[in-house]
């Protein structure tokens, strides 16, 4: 049953008795003094239908308790440490000083009812709520973008790791793996999950190793996918993720094709890589072409006169669906802090893609994103911005007058015409002559870069807010002077936590902005 909070404090209650030890203005203390009104006992009480058990924890302490944890990057064992030990928590929460803690599990617990009701985000919407009475957004139209990648909770494994790995996932999860695996797996030794000892530095040792493995996972799927075999969702997933372990990183062996079981580790790096079987959808990427990153991408929106956050979503690191500009999209059209009018999108090159721009421009919005530079097939020479396009006449003329027609598919090849052109060494290097592929968007893309170069007080509006989202996503990002690492697995987890934190980021910059509480709301002093 729901648990409700008693109106009158312990005997030995941490606020009355220390609570000036505190700091005022900070998110302890505000806790402390409002956190009733900020998360009521009905927006939780859904989570407890029933009105008969055991009371839980009352829905102001926890919805401290999470808001605080996400707000320092503590553990679940840090947490409970910090309720007995840290003053500072016993009078945000409202508990007695000889308030001992509860298990760490009982924020699992939270956090699973959470998940599987219909509002999981209800700690963020408190704060949100909290910011739309301030009206301390109203009439801001700016939204400032950008992303970040935050580490994953695992750790990244290769490809012999993986496939033992997943082998005895198989093994635990469907039912008769075990023995198949037993009587049918000789590659390795499954019962444990460690590397099998060969000499490393032997290229025959590891491509044999690597065949038997991956051979052993080949016969496993093909005796859990037959047409007999029923599996649940749970079973269904490990022989599908055993499958795409056993043929991202490998290839035939030199002198095979595959059928004759012999395989090496692949000279190359699988797209959308599964860096580690504990957490499928962690992904590889890479901030430049040195420096790469493990993890998820964490996108924020930001008002960058405030340096309130309006928006944040977590995705995985790669792929079409977790590009900067899809989710900034997303993000804008769920920001209902604009209440629904038209705002200035503020945006590094990342978000300079024709899509985005036509989104922004059909729902009314402007653009001040720096566009993608132009890189010429010939060092010095010619860009795509030196042809002529005429999308009604469905033409493009090159730089020395010739003009070709643009095919279905948006070709244009100028083949022939390049032989003898005076022009050719600033064009192209092309035996066949120049061929060019137009972005279904390309007017817009054009008219972008145009505008860039051409009005020095875009550049300006975009330098001027750009430091604000940049200083959001090191709050996002750090904590207490290091980089976080996420302590969940799987992309709704952190989500959730993501947008956990950015509730608490959000109050302690309204508090820096002067919140206050007046009779029946909230305001800015």
């Amino acid at each position: 049953m729901q648990g409700v909070s008693k109106g009158e404090p312990e005997l030995l209650d941490a606020a009355a008795l220390v609570g000036h030890l505190v700091p005022a203005g900070s998110v302890f203390a505000f806790l402390a003094e409002h956190r009733r009104e900020v998360f009521r006992d009905d927006a939780f009480a859904d989570l407890f239908p029933s009105g008969t058990g055991r009371p839980s924890i009352p829905a102001d302490v926890i919805g401290s308790v999470l808001l605080l944890q996400a707000l320092y990057d503590y553990s679940d064992p840090q947490v409970v440490e910090a309720l007995r030990c840290d003053i500072r928590w016993k009078v945000a929460c409202g508990l007695p000083l000889t308030y001992e803690g509860f298990d760490p599990s009982t924020l699992v617990y939270w956090r699973k009812r959470l998940a599987a009701s219909a509002r999981p985000h209800r700690i963020h919407e408190a704060i949100d709520a909290v910011i739309a009475q301030t009206g301390v957004l109203k009439g801001r139209r700016k939204r400032a973008l950008d992303s970040t990648i935050l580490a994953d909770a695992v750790a990244t494994q290769d490809t012999v790791t993986q496939l033992i790995a997943a082998i005895r996932r198989v093994g635990r999860q469907v039912p008769g793996a075990a023995e198949a695996i037993a009587a049918q797996c000789t590659g390795a030794d499954y019962s444990t999950p460690a590397k099998p000892k060969i000499d490393w530095d032997d290229p025959q040792a590891r491509d044999e190793l690597v065949s038997a493995l991956v051979n052993d996972a080949t016969r496993l799927v093909e005796i859990f996918t037959a047409e007999q075999v029923d599996l649940t969702g749970k079973q269904a997933d490990a022989v599908g993720l055993l499958a795409l372990v056993a043929g991202q990183d490998v290839e035939p062996a030199e002198g095979g094709d595959g059928t004759d079981g012999r395989w090496r580790i692949a000279r190359r790096v699988a797209e959308d890589r599964v860096i580690s079987v504990h957490d499928p959808q962690a992904r590889h990427t890479r901030k430049t072409p040195e420096a790469r990153r493990d993890g998820y991408r964490a996108h924020i929106a930001v008002e960058p006169d405030t340096t309130l956050i309006t928006g944040c979503a977590l995705t995985q690191a790669t792929g079409a669906a977790g590009s900067d500009a899809a989710v900034a999209g997303q993000m804008l059209t769920a920001d209902t802090h604009a209440q629904n009018e038209p705002v200035t999108a503020y945006g590094d090159s990342a978000y300079g893609t024709g899509e985005l721009r036509a989104a922004l421009a059909g729902a009314g919005h402007t653009a001040i994103i720096k566009p993608k530079p132009l890189k010429p097939a010939v060092e010095g020479g010619f860009t795509l911005d030196d042809f002529t396009v005429d999308e009604t006449a469905a033409t493009v003329t090159c730089p020395n007058g010739v003009t070709r027609p643009i095919t279905p598919k948006r070709n244009v090849t100028f083949g022939v015409a390049c032989r003898g052109c005076p022009l050719r060494t600033r064009c192209t290097t092309s035996k066949t002559g120049r061929a060019l592929i137009l972005h279904p968007h390309d007017a817009l893309l054009r008219q972008a870069r145009a505008a860039w170069a051409g009005d020095p007080s875009l550049r300006r509006a975009y330098d001027a807010d750009r430091p604000q989202v940049e200083r959001a996503i090191c709050w996002v990002a750090t904590c207490r002077g290091r980089r976080l690492k996420l302590r969940y697995i799987g992309t709704a987890k952190n989500d959730w936590w993501l947008r956990t934190r950015v509730a608490g980021l959000n109050l302690r910059r309204l508090l820096n902005l002067g919140l206050t509480r007046r009779p029946g709301t909230w305001a800015l002093a």
